[in-house]
């Protein structure tokens, strides 16, 4: 069986949307394989969203004791095809460094905002001295939370033209039926016809993203 694919989700900044991006992107990945989320943050959001709910969530939601790298990340969930990190708003913690060091991929949600992007500018420095370690790692910015028919204004513009990250077509909008899907402690996929476009967005998403 070959190793999972690990895919971390990132930011410093805290409001970001990661964790809904995480739990979002398991649950789109789990309807094509085996797919786990390990909550490394310590407020524990992945783990309380995926037992909030009646029903189980789309995609297994663990965490990680003790110490761990890359290869016993990947050793000790071996029976999954992907792996999604939801990691700490801080790049302080061991987990955010060893999560870039252990990621094949990172995607690092921002708000439209040049005062939100500039505030995780180090990002780009982390992702930098990762790959010294990690040479195959490749990261995007994704932009969360975009106004229905908003365009970009041209500072963000400029901002994201400076960040050193390449930027994802797809993007996710401001949707209520996102903070619904969390409440209910189930993914967009699970919210029918209501969590469609949603839906939609995060399988944008995973299709943009290389298949190995």
């Amino acid at each position: 069986m070959a190793a999972p694919r690990v895919l971390a989700v990132i930011n410093q900044k805290g409001g970001a949307g990661k964790t809904t991006l995480a739990m979002n992107l398991a649950a789109g990945l789990a309807r094509q394989a085996p797919t786990v989320l390990v909550d490394l943050d310590p407020q524990a959001s992945a783990l309380q969203w995926a037992g909030a709910g009646t029903q189980a969530f789309a995609a297994p939601v663990k965490q990680l004791a003790g110490r761990w790298d890359a290869a016993s990340l990947r050793r000790g969930f071996k029976a999954y095809a992907h792996v999604v990190l939801d990691c700490p708003p801080s790049l302080d913690s061991v987990a955010s460094s060893q999560a870039l060091r252990a990621a094949d991929l990172a995607l690092v949600p921002v708000l439209p905002s040049p005062v939100d992007l500039w505030a995780s500018l180090r990002l780009v420095q982390e992702v930098d001295a990762a790959r010294r370690d990690n040479p195959g790692l490749r990261a995007w910015l994704v932009l969360n939370q975009i106004e229905q028919r908003s365009a970009l204004s041209a500072a963000m513009q400029h901002a994201l033209a400076e960040f050193g990250l390449p930027l994802l077509r797809a993007v996710v909008r401001r949707r209520a039926v996102y903070r619904a899907a969390a409440l209910d402690g189930v993914s967009v996929y699970q919210m029918g016809a209501r969590g469609q476009a949603a839906a939609d967005e995060i399988q944008s998403i995973i299709e943009e993203l290389p298949a190995s």
